[in-house]
C-alpha cells in the first residue's frame, strides 16, 4: 500500500526524550517529501511550540502542514495560511478555570510568548513548558487576562486526580466542549468534536485524499482517534499501552529512531 499523507505526533514520537529530532528522522522525512508525501505535524502543542520543529524540518520551504492545539488549528506551512481553526468559547474557558481552582488543579492557557497560569511552580506545568520549549508567565488573575476564545486550554496534574475530574468537567461543560487526555497528566479542553483525527479528516478532504492514503505515527492517548482513521497506524515502542492496542504495527522508541524506521519501511 502506498501512503501519500504522513501524520506525525511530536512528543514521545518525532522528538526524543530530550525534545530533539534525530538526523535519521529528518533524513527520512525529507526523503518522503521528495516522493510527494504530504507531511503533517499533528500535536496537542500550541502553534508556538510546533513552529520551531517545522522550521528545523524546513517545512516552510519544502511544504507541509501543522495541526496544533490537538486539532483546533491547521496551518499550511508553505503558504502561511490557516486553513482551519475552531476555538473554545470564553464562557467554557472560565468554567474550566473555576473548576480547576475548585479541585486545586493547575490551569494552563497560552499567549503569543508561552504559557500563562496561576500555578507557575506546578511540576506538570513545568513539563508542558519543557515539552514546548516555551516560558511560563505567572498570572494571578487569569480571568482578567483571558478575554476571548482560545483554541485550547488545559488542566494538568497527577493522573489519579485528573481521571475522575474528566468526567465531572465534561458533565459541567456538556456538549459545548470536549475534554480529553493527551497524556494521563494532561487534560485538554477544546471546542466540541475537536481532536487530531477530525482535523486530519478535514485536511485529507482539502488534499483530495482518502483515509486509506494516511499513515499515522504516534504514542499518546490523543493519537488513538488518528489511529482509528488511518490506513496504517504505527505505535512507538514507548507508547501508552492503550494506544498500542489501536495500532496496526509497532516501531522502535522515540530514542531509537522509531519514526525513521517506520518511514523507511512503510513509505520509502
Amino acid at each position: 500500500m502506498s501512503y501519500s499523507v504522513l501524520a506525525l505526533d511530536l512528543d514521545g514520537t518525532l522528538t526524543d526524550s530530550q525534545k530533539r529530532v534525530s538526523p535519521a528522522s529528518k533524513a527520512a522525512i525529507h526523503a518522503a517529501i521528495g516522493q510527494g508525501v504530504a507531511v503533517v505535524l499533528a500535536s496537542g502543542r500550541p502553534m508556538i511550540g510546533i513552529k520551531p520543529v517545522a522550521q528545523e524540518l524546513d517545512l516552510f520551504n519544502l511544504g507541509g502542514f501543522i495541526i496544533s492545539y490537538n486539532g483546533a488549528k491547521i496551518l499550511n506551512c508553505k503558504t502561511g495560511v490557516t486553513v482551519f481553526e475552531r476555538t473554545i468559547r470564553l464562557e467554557e474557558i472560565l468554567t474550566t478555570l473555576n473548576f480547576a481552582r475548585l479541585k486545586d488543579l493547575a490551569f494552563v492557557s497560552y499567549d503569543k510568548n508561552g504559557i500563562i497560569t496561576d500555578h507557575p511552580d506546578d511540576p506538570y506545568v513545568g513539563k508542558e513548558a519543557f515539552n514546548n520549549a516555551i516560558p511560563i508567565r505567572y498570572v494571578p488573575n487569569l480571568e482578567q487576562t483571558i478575554l476571548e476564545a482560545q483554541p485550547k486550554v488545559m488542566i494538568v496534574g497527577k493522573p489519579e486526580l485528573l481521571a475522575p475530574a474528566q468526567k465531572d468537567l465534561q458533565e459541567l461543560l456538556g456538549s459545548r466542549a470536549t475534554v480529553a487526555f493527551s497524556e494521563p497528566c494532561f487534560m485538554e479542553i477544546t471546542a466540541r468534536g475537536i481532536q487530531k483525527a477530525s482535523s486530519l479528516d478535514i485536511l485529507l478532504s482539502l488534499l483530495g485524499k482518502n483515509r486509506s492514503d494516511l499513515m499515522v505515527i504516534g504514542d499518546g492517548l490523543n493519537d488513538i482517534p488518528m489511529f482509528d482513521i488511518a490506513g496504517l497506524a504505527v505505535a512507538m515502542e514507548n507508547s501508552q499501552e492503550e494506544t498500542k492496542k489501536h495500532a496496526h504495527v509497532h516501531t522502535a522508541s522515540n530514542d531509537n529512531d522509531g519514526v525513521a524506521l517506520a518511514i523507511e519501511r512503510y513509505i520509502l
